[in-house]
């Protein structure tokens, strides 16, 4: 018997499908399970839309059919399919952002049957909220190095410390900032290497040449490394190689990545943005800086990866904060108990 449908319309590895994915494959062990869509690592084999509504036209439990969307695509689907095709389900979405949604998102989620938000700023910005319910990270997935050095070695980068931010290259996710507070930080590190992993959109390509000149012109061409976009399996092995990671957008509304190294037992430097504040833990995990203030973010980088004793014990911290305050399993448990009102 299906119990649950969850959709994932993006052909592209986003945070969003990240976020379905870590809570997938909790679920999966909860519920009958279909992902309807694209695939995601780790998750059941998708079916298609037609597929989902035979299911839901056939179904006969006196459980309502919850069907757990995340996108608008995904919301005017599930709504065609309960308003239109009468048929008998309820919607549940997740709401991460932390800015007020324009016109036809709003109408969009007006009509859902409930709402998780992530944060509760988030749930200030929507309609219907069940619960606040924070993503969590999948910590069998990610999981801290054995040997951080050698697996740092493996990937072939040189040096000895691997400091990294993940994302779209793109002003909103602060890569400029990045490369500046890099640009203030590796001279006083002379063994580490700057990693920006991720790709820039072809409207984007402008703002990444500008990167790498202004690299270039400080001399550091060779002490930064764009890996370009690594597939979603092979994240977590360079995850548990790096030494710190360092994420300042200047706008996000949650963000993963942070939690994402926390777990692997990386600390982060984070902006004033997203749920970092909380993730950090009033600096156990992590240090928080305004927001595109390249000279904090690269002494706050300093002083964690300079003093022998801080980087050991934040790092055990974080795994720790990671595991017990912001796991896949307590998030899968948090949206399990807004369907079960439904059930």
């Amino acid at each position: 018997m299906v119990d649950l449908i969850v959709t994932n319309f993006n052909k592209n590895f986003t945070g969003v499908s990240a976020t379905a994915a870590n809570v997938i494959r909790q679920q999966m062990h909860d519920f009958g399970l279909r992902l309807v869509g694209q695939p995601l690592p780790g998750c059941p084999a998708p079916i298609s839309l037609k597929e989902a509504r035979a299911i839901s036209r056939s179904h006969t439990s006196e459980k309502a059919l919850i069907w757990h969307v995340r996108r608008n695509t995904e919301m005017r689907a599930a709504i065609w399919t309960r308003d239109v095709l009468r048929l008998p389900i309820k919607i549940v979405f997740t709401s991460a952002a932390i800015r007020l949604h324009s016109a036809f998102p709003r109408w969009l989620i007006s009509k859902m049957d409930a709402v998780v938000a992530t944060t509760e700023r988030a749930a200030d910005f929507v309609p219907h909220v069940r619960a606040v319910v924070p993503h969590g990270v999948d910590t069998e997935v990610f999981h801290p190095s054995s040997d951080r050095s050698a697996d740092w070695a493996q990937l072939g980068h040189g040096g000895q410390i691997g400091i990294a931010t993940i994302g779209r290259i793109r002003p909103e996710k602060g890569t400029d900032v990045f490369v500046e507070a890099m640009l203030q930080l590796l001279p006083k590190l002379p063994e580490a290497r700057a990693l920006i992993i991720g790709r820039a959109a072809r409207e984007h390509q402008p703002f990444l040449k500008a990167l790498k000149d202004k690299i270039a012109a400080a001399g550091l061409t060779e002490r930064f490394v764009f890996t370009g976009e690594i597939p979603a399996a092979e994240l977590p092995k360079v995850m548990r190689a790096l030494h710190l990671v360092m994420q300042l957008p200047r706008y996000e509304g949650y963000g993963m990545t942070p939690l994402e190294g926390m777990a692997s037992g990386v600390p982060f430097v984070g902006s004033e943005a997203g749920y970092y504040r909380a993730f950090a833990s009033q600096g156990r995990a992590g240090n928080v800086v305004p927001l595109e203030d390249a000279s904090a973010a690269a002494q706050a980088g300093l002083e964690i990866l300079s003093q022998r004793q801080k980087w050991p014990q934040m790092a055990q911290d974080a795994r720790e904060i990671a595991k017990h305050s912001f796991s896949s399993r307590s998030e899968a448990d948090g949206v399990n108990a807004v369907y079960r009102e439904f059930w």
